[in-house]
């Protein structure tokens, strides 16, 4: 079958390769073709998408799916209806409430995979492609109708994650990827992200990450991340990779393990964790080791400066704890970026202003400040449906840079204002700003991140 894969068009400042749709890729290419369309890096928007349908005519169109993404997929749906292309989506939103997103779209989808999709996807197309059909029922992941009913196939997360295929990197191309990846600032370029573990066993009541990938940790074998680092290096001339795990430290003798392994690779690289790891799961010899084989930034997700929101949030960490964490990553000579969630359910207005004068406090070279989102099937989701106040969130504007949520008590202004309040206080202080700007390295990277900083100040 000619499969098409397609991470849509949306205002997000991260212009990074689709790991998963590369994953994807790479697992039915043998017995498919297969091409890759990153909406965002080629700026083709839900009206443009039409006439790359026309002009490619797949069988099947395969689209990612976030929940600020729902209203421009639906466009995209409807575009492959009137092309005769069938349809199939994943990622974090139907995996998070694939019926619900199944009723949704209606008749313009036709199929959803919820969970990780390599091993069911391959299955999928498989039977799609042979003349006598394939029972439904026995793909992973799979969400389909029988009739006018909606079956949610259980789950699938591959246990031995070396079984994998690496990602298709020929049809990704990161080296053509601009300076907006993950985290916006970087020390080497060209970039491409990798995941080195899968799975999530914590509780924080925001997250939906274990929603996609389960609860239990999968580990690669440090021998299968390491080839795919080496032929990333040597084949597309990657300087910088982004791991993007939820918890690459969690176990740390295993981190320890890989990361011996790349010291004796001995590649001029550098590394870092944008999407942040845990402060409780980090030691000295860790801390070492990372920062000899290149790491130069830490994202931590510190959330709140209030110890009362971190017991609300599920984070089971503290404020003090936090401090003793940064001081130890910043002993070692890494510098640190904090994630701050505004907005959270039950949170005042002097919760926030303890989480901006926090983030202050510490020694952090950068601070991102998102308000809070709903996203569905994660436990304030769950809660605040339960208690009817979801009825003001407008999903057509569920981005992080937005008062899509807030609190009570807390208007939409307020949020925003306080939201402004914490970039500016954090990044116009003298030391701050000159760091950051001596790390812009061309104009074309001063424009993506001026229009970054007054997106996330401007829009409401």
């Amino acid at each position: 079958m000619k499969v098409l894969l397609v991470k849509p068009y949306n205002l997000s400042d991260h212009i990074q390769p689709s790991l998963g749709l590369g994953y994807l890729a790479s697992n039915v290419r043998e017995r498919h073709e297969v091409k890759i369309l990153d909406c965002i890096k080629e700026r083709v928007k839900a009206a443009d998408f039409p006439r790359f349908l026309n002009k490619e005519k797949p069988d099947i169109a395969g689209i990612q799916c976030y929940t600020y993404d729902l209203h421009n997929v639906g466009e995209m749906l409807k575009a492959c209806k009137t092309s005769g292309v069938k349809t199939v989506i994943g990622g974090p939103h139907p995996s998070a409430v694939p019926k619900e997103t199944m009723e949704f779209f209606g008749n313009d989808l036709d199929y959803l995979f919820h969970g990780e999709a390599e091993t069911g996807f391959g299955l999928f197309l498989d039977g799609l492609d042979s003349p006598s059909g394939t029972d439904f029922k026995n793909i992973p992941g799979l969400v389909w109708r029988k009739d006018s009913e909606i079956v949610v196939n259980d789950k699938n997360y591959e246990k031995d994650l070396d079984n994998l295929a690496m990602p298709a990197w020929d049809l990704i191309k990161p080296q053509e990827y601009p300076e907006a990846q993950h985290g916006a600032f970087f020390k080497k370029f060209p970039i491409a992200p990798i995941m080195a573990t899968r799975g999530c066993p914590f509780s924080c009541t925001f997250c939906a990450g274990s929603l996609i990938s389960g609860k239990k940790i999968r580990k690669r074998s440090p021998s299968n991340i390491l080839t795919e680092i080496k032929t990333l290096y040597d084949d597309y001339g990657i300087r910088e990779f982004h791991i993007i795990d939820d918890n690459f430290t969690f176990d740390r003798a295993f981190a320890k393990d890989f990361l011996r392994g790349l010291k004796k690779l001995d590649l001029n690289i550098s590394w870092a964790v944008p999407n942040g790891i845990r402060i409780d799961t980090l030691d000295d010899e860790l801390l070492s080791l990372m920062k000899e084989t290149g790491l130069y930034l830490i994202s931590l997700g510190i959330e709140s400066g209030s110890d009362r929101i971190l017991r609300r949030m599920k984070k089971n960490t503290s404020t003090e704890q936090i401090r003793h964490s940064v001081k130890l990553i910043r002993r070692h000579g890494v510098n640190i970026a904090g994630f701050f969630i505004l907005g959270f359910p039950g949170e005042t207005r002097e919760d926030m202003e303890k989480t901006i004068a926090f983030s202050l406090e510490l020694d952090l070279i950068r601070a991102n400040f998102f308000t809070y989102l709903p996203f569905p099937g994660t436990e304030s989701f769950r809660a605040l449906k339960n208690e009817g106040k979801l009825s003001g969130v407008n999903l057509k504007r569920f981005y992080f840079m937005n008062a899509t949520f807030t609190p009570e008590g807390i208007d939409k202004n307020t949020l925003k204002g306080l939201q402004r309040k914490a970039f500016l206080k954090f990044f116009l202080r003298p030391r701050i700003f000159v760091y950051n700007l001596a790390q812009i390295k061309s104009f074309r990277h001063f424009k993506f991140l001026f229009g970054r900083f007054l997106r996330w100040l401007l829009l409401k």
